[in-house]
């Protein structure tokens, strides 16, 4: 089998003005995994994947991407990696089985095997009852599935998707979900995954990278993460955040690690529902009554909050821009 893997080790980004998107970041991607990467808006996820996939030079540090430095074997890199970004770039004009067999074309095929592979493709990702249509007329998961039929074209070994499913209902989400596994379990593919959706993380990658302000914050699997949070959670909200503050600090003392999310307190400890009726009485003496109070198990959600201060947002407008 192919060198799979990705390594990235002291990588640092800068851009004029002194802004630093990716500051020494270093993690291993390993052969034939799913791997997750995650950060809050503007914390360099976009960054360090454009590195990646040679659409962007470090300005310090060194990548490698299948075996390949991804600056001084750009076109090696190329060739064994495919790319779905987060913007879908498709001509609305033209139909799948063209814009696939001319993908395949641009990687070397001849007219015959680019149609082929085209039919291959097209069946892969069942869009078969589409092909006489434009892709204008496609739904937003039709779209998405072409894009990753196109990042497939020259049968990577290494697939980098970008937040994959933005934008997608449930059940579009759920089809892209079977794809990339079934890709990374019957063809050993390496998937490099980015994603505003922590429960996609969750069901999809076996290592997860959290990166914040440009470093690494926090790695590791997602049984792993979400057991250094803590076993359960108490999670009291409130009529307001100004009560919510109030009662962190009424409660503080009674759990292993405590967090305030705008009208939410979050209290995690190892034997959680046994702590309820104390937490419940302290309130009560204080005057502060929670509009409800629920017990979890912590999710990557509590995780990314407690790593970073703040909750994954939907969008993610800062990467958008040039320091992103």
């Amino acid at each position: 089998m192919s060198n799979r893997e990705i390594f990235v080790e002291n990588l640092v980004k800068q851009y004029a003005g002194g802004v630093t998107a990716v500051n020494d970041v270093s993690f291993q991607v390993n052969s034939g995994e799913i791997f997750g990467f995650l950060g809050p808006n503007g914390a360099g996820k976009s960054t360090t994947i454009k590195i990646l996939t040679t659409l962007a030079l470090p300005t310090e540090g060194q990548a490698t991407v299948g075996g390949y430095d991804v600056v001084h074997q750009a076109d090696q890199v190329r060739r064994i990696a495919g790319v779905a970004l987060q913007d879908i770039g498709l001509d609305p004009l033209m139909k799948s089985l063209e814009l696939l067999a001319m993908q395949a074309q641009l990687f070397g095929a001849t007219r015959q095997q680019a149609k082929a592979r085209a039919q291959e493709l097209i069946e892969l990702v069942r869009l078969t009852e589409a092909v006489d249509r434009r892709v204008g007329t496609y739904s937003g998961g039709m779209r998405r599935r072409l894009d990753l039929a196109l990042a497939l074209v020259h049968k990577p070994d290494i697939l980098f998707l970008d937040e994959p499913t933005t934008g997608l209902d449930p059940a579009s989400r759920r089809d892209v979900w079977q794809e990339v596994r079934r890709l990374n379990k019957e063809l050993g593919m390496t998937i490099f995954l980015t994603t505003q959706y922590l429960e996609e993380a969750d069901e999809l990658a076996e290592r997860i990278a959290i990166i914040d302000d440009g470093k690494i914050a926090k790695e590791g699997s997602p049984a792993q993460l979400k057991a250094a949070v803590g076993k359960e959670s108490i999670n009291l909200a409130f009529d307001n955040r100004a009560m919510a503050e109030q009662a962190r600090s009424q409660l503080s003392d009674m759990a292993e690690n405590i967090q305030t999310d705008r009208d939410m307190v979050r209290l995690y400890m190892s034997q959680a529902a046994q702590t309820i009726p104390a937490v419940v009485t302290r309130l009560q003496a204080a005057n502060l009554n929670p509009i409800s109070l629920t017990l979890t198990q912590p999710t990557l959600d509590d995780v990314f909050l407690q790593v970073t201060g703040q909750r994954l947002s939907t969008e993610d407008e800062k990467e958008k821009v040039a320091v992103g």
